[in-house]
């Protein structure tokens, strides 16, 4: 089958708007007239929210939907306890990072402590794109290389440094010249042989960029693969493959954006289900519920070594307000024992959506870890298929649940939802879920 890199998967056509109703097809065409088409939305039928709470979403006529995607608002939709220590930083103060403040520091020790003990230093940024850009910058400075290592369906933010190393944007954006590309470790193709074939693969493109002179710099990977398809694999699957990097000296560059802060219900940080050996960690707005920031940890060595011969300096990347919620943030995690909740409500929903999936001829697999589940999307003749998993997502919708797809063909329904997703929440996805299942195979 032909990838679909550069193609939204989940896309509202603009051309179908005349199946709106009239108040959205009003609203919609306000919005192209100010922000245009470069702001995609989602479904066949976009769905127009006007509030939240936990793990719902509330549309403009009152609907209640439930929100099985969302990662940025990690302790759920309008959380009281974000809100309330905003506003309250807010009514202080709220001003850039070049004072001595209590509260950066504060959360930065809280926040080093969730990290293996090498990685002792933290940057605040004002997006995960900002901490990607600065990694980056800084493995070609520490190895004096150039060359960086991706997965094929990779997505890592938004600056021109970055959407040289994202595939997942398509050909109409082209890689960079220092980039190569691999094949994730694809578990339901390749089994418990995808570790082994992945390591290989890095090998190979470290190999690939000594003989253009470019040297390798770092591998920087997002540790589920959310954008290739999501395979969690085996504990150490990836160990391998960071050691060869090492081997080579290369960093690597554990992409924590979505895996992390507890949503792998086995650790906190995506990575630390394979090894601890990582030499940077990056992370994004889950970390304050929504409101800008980003998060580059790194050891002392890294960190004091780079600012000792180089200027780096971000303005509002750690002010008070987003400091503010992600210490909320950390503390809802950690009192209302979310990681625990990830690891034993996702094990759930796997298991349930797995036993849904058993009739169908639709499902070939079922994989995840924690709050982050992969199901992979096949036609009749066994082929990853976009067109089916577009049709569940938009049956989902129909029946108020809300996900999305991702992977090479556009086949693997992504299932993400807010740490707050409770059994109850479990059991609703599964009942929609089975719903749309047996309306697929009437259908055919």
């Amino acid at each position: 089958m032909t990838p679909i890199s550069g193609q939204m998967i989940n896309r509202f056509d603009p051309g179908a708007a005349h199946t709106l109703s009239e108040a959205d097809r009003t609203l919609l065409a306000r919005r192209r007239a100010t922000l245009g088409d470069i702001y995609p939305l989602f479904y066949d039928r976009p769905v127009h929210v006007v509030r939240g709470s936990g793990a719902r979403l509330v549309d403009a006529d009152g609907v209640e939907y439930l929100d099985a995607y969302n990662n940025v608002p990690a302790v759920g939709h309008a959380n009281p306890r974000v809100a309330d220590a905003v506003h309250a930083q807010l009514m202080r103060m709220n001003t850039h990072t070049r004072y001595l403040q209590d509260g950066v520091v504060e959360f930065a020790e809280r926040f080093l402590a969730t990290y293996p003990a090498h990685l002792d230093h933290v940057i605040f940024t004002n997006s995960g794109s900002e901490a990607n850009d600065l990694a980056l910058t800084i493995a070609k400075w520490r190895t004096g290389n150039e060359g960086v290592i991706v997965t094929r369906m990779a997505y890592h933010g938004t600056t021109s440094l970055l959407a040289g190393v994202s595939p997942e944007n398509g050909p109409g954006m082209p890689l960079a010249p220092f980039v190569r590309i691999v094949d994730p470790p694809d578990t339901f193709r390749h089994g418990d042989a995808a570790g082994a074939a992945f390591a290989a693969a890095v090998r190979a493109a470290i190999d690939d960029l000594r003989a253009g002179g470019l040297g390798v710099a770092a591998l920087l990977i997002d540790t589920i693969m959310s954008t290739d398809g999501i395979f969690p694999g085996p504990r150490g699957m990836l160990a391998e493959a960071f050691g060869t990097v090492h081997a080579a000296g290369g960093l690597v560059i554990a992409d924590e954006v979505q895996p992390g802060m507890a949503r792998i219900g086995e650790a906190m940080w995506g990575f630390q289900r394979h090894t601890d050996q990582v030499d940077m960690v990056t992370s994004g707005k889950p970390l304050a519920g929504g409101l800008p920031i980003g998060s580059l940890v790194l050891p002392a060595e890294l960190s004091d070594g780079y600012a000792a011969g180089h200027r780096y300096f971000n303005t509002f990347g750690g002010n008070p307000a987003s400091i503010a919620a992600a210490g909320a943030v950390l503390d809802e995690v950690q009192e209302r024992g979310l990681l625990r909740a990830a690891l034993d409500v996702g094990a759930a929903l796997r298991r349930s959506i797995a036993e849904a999936s058993a009739a169908s001829p639709y499902v070939a697999d079922v994989r995840g870890v924690g709050l982050f589940i992969g199901v992979e999307m096949v036609d009749r003749e066994g082929e990853p298929s976009r067109e089916i998993a577009r049709r569940v997502v938009n049956g989902l919708r129909d029946r108020h649940v809300l996900i999305s797809a991702v992977g090479r063909w556009g086949q693997v329904l992504k299932v993400r939802p807010p740490l707050v997703f409770t059994h109850e929440d479990a059991t609703a996805f599964t009942t929609a879920y089975r719903a749309v299942l047996d309306t697929l195979a009437q259908e055919g």
